[in-house]
């Protein structure tokens, strides 16, 4: 629980106030003033966080000792929320702890929950004050009430002291066996801060098989934490231990997670090795769905199980498996393929924060599969309204995807985006512009088209920061395509009298070296920086002008013996830079004592500058690379650097894939793995409380009512089942059906899960008290019961009806599930055979829907 934390806050309704002096009966005094003078109402905004009065404390006792008559709710919270305030604030109200153990008992359950907060705070600096109130919180922990049974459980469990382990071992063993899904995950929680606690006990309880146990709890929410406990448990190891029987059931069950859930049960999949390929494309074709998801964690994190599967079962290079087997690299292109437009959507449509994050994972999966991505080049063009960052991410993006197609739209975006008012921005442009000739990505003629704009940008005299790019971009790109240099040569004396920025002038300089020969002005452009030396400040300007005018030397000695001299004067006798320095006395021994000339030139002017390969030495980042597409899916591709670069050795999770063996061998038929919507019956209910339906025909009439309740013997035979109304005339259901588990479970397997209709919670007035109800409800209108269950949290029904023959004979499979509370009615409908035309299917399925409303009109609203 948080609080605002402000000094010297106005009471309302006193000094400095803005609220009418009329409204709420005249202001609202503090829980520690007179009974009565104004407490808490509805809508008032009372303001807990005054500094505190000298004696308020004596008083805010006084009011807790007359809790128990009091007689006010709000009041009575206003006082403990008095007290919390100041606990928040750093006051020590500990000596409040007699008194706030006494208002333990009431049924207020926030009330509760305030002591319980006050009780979890003070347990480790007064271990001895904390002992008192045990008996109290073990007596919670078996309350008729499941809430105030967790909250006892997580208080008891949250007290952290090592002498009260005594206490907490039982009401955690008996809560992980409670009835509610909210006690059995608050044990589940509690179970974790007892090994941190004692591990010694932990170990000796044996709740590591029970939490092993707790994997097949009904409640996806009790698996999800029986998932995050053991993986911390068990972090040493690598995680929880994993095979196929666990891997198979978690995924079998992923649709019944939240959100949050299922991201549990995702990561664990990166971990497990499929036993054959078929069991891993069966995996891959379970998680399809999830790539649907608005969540962009669950999407994220099935690109990594998918990533982690294709290197899995992917055929590595000296396989001796089938040829025609996919490879690795290949599965991992059909992987990019397949999520390519769910990621892409997410980009569109999320915060800017998680944009950027998706961005990051884009670039990588770019990376890892070139031309992907290229046809989607326009969503990741810049808008006005994107923040920097996001602007930045994009801009590098897309010169990686050019190519002879794209390459004349992203050029043209980024010449746009040179002169921004953001300097990185213009920065990035002509950087990516570059790239893409420098990969010669862009087709037939953009090396030279590419070449002109970098050109045109040298004499932007203006925009200091895009002339130095420019050139910086021009000097790599004539490396690695020389015949450019006529393009490029002719601005290359001008540029150099404007080029502030020592980068850029150190390009220039290196392109007048190497070219020199064919560029008039050279000798002379060199001649005014070496005469303004002194000026110069930058050790790479320096280092550049000595070896480009050495270079230039050799190609027009008359022009250059006297400004060479120079310069070697200044260099050798310049001690702000000790390579320079070397370099001079290196390069004038080299010339002075050789005695053939052109073995200093062969020296000197080699052409090894020239790029064989289109990328540089110092951007070969192929193994960092291949190390983060292992940490997918985690800070490292945010910050573009691996884990132990930015967490302490003993803090990294071992990522350790398991099982080692599998009880199948590689070439062998696997198991299927069940699509989530097509579980046995048996599996759907959690094994538990299942109650097969007497009879899986449709019940003939059974005897005879009395219509009038006279209780005479003027009885009649039963009435057909009665209809609700008119738009359910043109659905008739048969009377007797027979069908069998087996066809049952084959029939709605038959149906794909992306053809169901889903009904989510329909708002119910109450709920059955029983399964027994709701079957003899629905059997008047012909829809029969196959099998149901009473689980802790809900009814779970497996229902079926089918058509008239003369209406198209249509089998309905139903999936009912009845949450107890709140109460609520959520329907999965497979319409097997019968009618084709999916809009006349859709309206029977209404019909059907609004006929199951009718029969359960007791319950539903």
């Amino acid at each position: 629980m948080s609080y605002p934390t402000t000094n010297n806050m106005p009471m309302p309704g006193g000094p400095g106030s803005t609220m009418p002096q009329g409204v709420g009966g005249g202001g609202v005094g503090p829980p520690g003033g007179p009974p009565g003078g104004g407490g808490g109402g509805p809508g008032r905004d009372d303001s807990y966080f005054t500094e505190s009065r000298k004696g308020e404390v004596n008083e805010l006792r006084q009011l807790l000792r007359t809790f128990g008559t009091e007689r006010d709710k709000q009041r009575k919270r206003d006082i403990m929320k008095k007290v919390i305030a100041y606990m928040t604030l750093g006051i020590d109200v500990s000596r409040l702890f007699t008194e706030m153990m006494l208002a333990i008992e009431t049924r207020d359950l926030v009330i509760k929950k305030m002591v319980y907060l006050f009780l979890c705070n003070y347990a480790e600096t007064h271990p001895d004050l904390a002992q008192m109130c045990t008996n109290t919180l073990v007596k919670d922990s078996g309350s008729e009430d499941p809430m105030v049974r967790g909250l006892a459980l997580r208080a008891l469990c949250s007290l952290r002291l090592p002498q009260m382990i005594e206490y907490t071992s039982e009401p955690l063993r008996r809560s992980l066996q409670d009835g509610h899904a909210y006690v059995r995950k608050t044990g589940v929680m509690g179970i974790l801060k007892m090994y941190h606690l004692n591990k010694e006990e932990f170990d000796r309880a044996a709740f590591n098989d029970i939490l092993y146990d707790m994997l097949r709890d009904p409640d996806s929410s009790v698996v999800t934490n029986a998932i995050l406990v053991l993986n911390e448990i068990m972090a040493d190891s690598g995680g929880m231990a994993l095979n196929r029987a666990v891997m198979l059931h978690l995924l079998n069950r992923i649709h019944e997670f939240s959100e949050f859930g299922i991201l549990s049960v995702l990561d664990l999949v990166p971990r497990y090795i499929p036993a054959n390929d078929e069991e891993g494309f069966q995996i891959m074709n379970l998680l399809d769905p999830v790539l649907r998801t608005a969540n962009a964690g669950a999407v994220v994190a099935t690109i990594r199980a998918f990533l982690s599967i294709a290197d899995a079962i992917g055929k590595c290079p000296g396989d001796d498996r089938d040829p025609d087997s996919p490879t690795v690299d290949d599965l991992k292109r059909q992987v990019c393929v397949r999520i390519k437009a769910p990621l892409v959507t997410l980009l569109a449509s999320g915060s800017s924060e998680l944009s950027y994050v998706l961005l990051k994972y884009a670039d990588q999966l770019i990376d890892l599969c070139p031309g992907i991505f290229d046809d989607e080049y326009r969503q990741f063009y810049v808008r006005y309204s994107d923040p920097t960052h996001i602007k930045h991410s994009k801009v590098r993006i897309l010169a990686k995807l050019a190519n002879p197609d794209t390459a004349p739209d992203i050029v043209a975006e980024l010449g746009e985006l040179v002169a921004d008012v953001d300097e990185t921005m213009g920065r990035l442009a002509v950087r990516s512009m570059g790239g893409i000739a420098l990969h010669d990505s862009g087709g037939q003629g953009a090396v030279e088209s590419i070449a002109r704009r970098l050109v045109e940008m040298l004499d932007l005299q203006g925009i200091p920061h895009v002339s130095s790019e420019a050139a910086t971009a021009l000097a790599g790109l004539v490396r690695r395509h020389p015949s450019i240099i006529t393009v490029v040569s002719a601005p290359l004396p001008r540029a150099l009298r404007y080029i502030t920025e020592p980068m850029g002038k150190a390009s220039v300089i290196f392109l007048l070296g190497e070219y020199g020969e064919s560029i008039t002005e050279a000798p002379y452009a060199l001649e005014r920086v070496i005469d303004s030396y002194d000026n110069i400040t930058d050790d790479g300007v320096k280092t550049a002008l000595l070896a480009s005018t050495l270079k230039l030397f050799f190609q027009r000695p008359p022009e250059m013996q006297q400004m060479l001299g120079r310069l070697f004067k200044k260099a050798t006798e310049d001690v702000s830079s000790q390579d320079l320095h070397d370099r001079a006395l290196f390069y004038y021994r080299l010339l002075r004592s050789s005695p053939d000339p052109n073995i200093a030139k062969s020296i000197i002017t080699s052409k090894s500058m020239t790029m064989s390969t289109d990328q540089f030495a110092e951007e070969d980042d192929f193994e960092l690379r291949a190390a983060l597409m292992n940490e997918f899916n985690t800070l490292c591709t945010v910050y573009r650097c691996k884990a132990e670069n930015f967490i302490e050795e003993e803090n990294i999770v071992k990522f350790l894939k398991m099982p080692k063996e599998h009880p199948l061998p590689r070439d062998a038929a696997p198991v299927p793995v069940t699509d989530p919507g097509v579980n046995t019956i048996t599996d759907q209910l959690g094994g538990t409380s299942i109650t097969p339906s007497a009879t899986a025909t449709a019940p003939a009439p059974t005897g005879e009512v009395d219509l009038l309740g006279f209780g005479d013997d003027a009885l009649i035979q039963s009435a057909p089942p009665p209809t609700s109304t008119n738009s359910l005339q043109s659905l008739s259901l048969k009377s007797n059906v027979s069908l069998s588990g087996d066809e049952y479970q084959s029939k709605w397997g038959a149906v794909a899960d992306t053809e169901a209709v889903f009904i989510s919670a329909l708002p119910m007035k109450s709920g059955p008290t029983s399964t027994d109800a709701v079957e003899g409800a629905l059997s008047n209108f012909n829809v029969f019961t196959m099998a149901s269950g009473d689980l802790p949290t809900e009814f779970k029904f497996f229902l079926y009806g089918q058509e008239e023959d003369n209406f198209g004979g249509c089998y309905f499979l139903i999936q009912a599930v009845v949450m107890k509370a709140p109460s609520s009615l959520t329907l999965t409908i497979k319409p097997v055979g019968g009618e084709v035309d999916p809009n006349k299917r859709k309206e029977k399925i209404d019909q059907l829907v609004e006929l199951i409303k009718s029969a359960l009109g007791e319950y539903v609203s």
